[in-house]
């Protein structure tokens, strides 16, 4: 049997759609609909139900799924064995929070073009949900999850290390320079600036201030962190960030720390999907991530 029809089969099961997965296989819609009819015949089974607003797996499908997914990944390492020798080459996609991407994965690119100049890493800034499914759907080799616990029967994540944390606001802000530690009660009653939903430790600080009783922060979002540090050097509000984040601006005076409630540490968790065997340029970029971590 040719896997390609395989391949077709997992990505019309992963994407519930025909238009999504020939976008993802980048073919022709009317090519996906011959190779599932194709796979159908020599299966004799019917697979997918076709529904006015997609495609979903029927009871044979749903067995066939994971069957498939095993044959795809014993072929994957069939063709990792036979390169294991010579040197490490390919294209490795990682995904990762913008806090990771801009404090760390710079450094882990820089030395990995010094160990396997070969290896091509494509950064893919995304939430850890957007991460999760990137992940099951194959368009992730692996990703870099600030998340206290990882906890998906599909993905496999090793805690590589944690970041800490600190309460920032500008020099002239009234809470710079307190001797006494500001409270959660008072906190509440400030402006924060924030990193966008889906963050986990601007979520859980959002969730601290507003269990407050009577409390009535001003909580604004943002896209990307450079916003949030702007607004906060600005004297506009407070943030919490990851110290690695943000250790120029406080060299330079641009932020102070705010002596303030103790912070948890965020983990960071390198995961990859449990069921697809990492091609030997994954694993180098999963060593060389590591690797910075435990330096760094």
């Amino acid at each position: 049997m040719d896997t390609r029809l395989l391949q077709t089969f997992t990505a019309l099961a992963r994407t519930g759609s025909f238009t999504g997965a020939a976008a993802e296989l980048q073919l022709a819609q009317s090519t996906v609909t011959v190779q599932i009819k194709a796979l159908e015949k020599a299966l004799g089974a019917r697979l997918f139900d076709r529904l006015t607003k997609g495609a979903r797996l029927t009871e044979a499908g749903r067995r066939m799924l994971t069957l498939a997914e095993e044959v795809l990944e014993a072929e994957s390492r069939l063709f990792a064995a036979a390169a294991e020798d010579g040197p490490v080459t390919g294209t490795v996609v990682v995904g990762a929070g913008e806090t990771l991407c801009s404090a760390h994965l710079p450094a882990v690119i820089t030395a990995l073009r010094t160990r396997h100049p070969e290896v091509e890493v494509h950064l893919q800034p995304c939430s850890t949900a957007s991460a999760l499914e990137g992940l099951r759907a194959g368009r992730l080799d692996c990703a870099l999850l600030l998340e206290e616990r990882v906890d998906h029967p599909d993905v496999a994540a090793q805690r590589i290390a944690a970041q800490s944390l600190v309460l920032l606001c500008a020099p002239g802000h009234p809470l710079a320079g307190r001797e006494k530690p500001v409270s959660w009660r008072e906190l509440a009653r400030e402006s924060f600036f924030l990193h966008e939903e889906g963050c986990s430790y601007s979520d859980w600080l959002a969730q601290r201030l507003l269990a407050v009783a009577g409390a009535r922060p001003r909580l604004t979002r943002f896209g990307g962190i450079e916003a949030t540090r702007s607004c906060v050097a600005a004297g506009l509000g407070l943030t919490v960030l990851p110290r690695a984040n943000v250790a120029e601006a406080l060299r330079d005076g641009r932020l102070t720390v705010v002596p303030g409630p103790a912070l948890p540490d965020v983990s960071i968790h390198l995961a990859r999907h449990r069921r697809r065997h990492p091609s030997r340029a994954a694993r180098a970029v999963a060593s060389q991530v590591v690797r910075h971590f435990r330096s760094d």
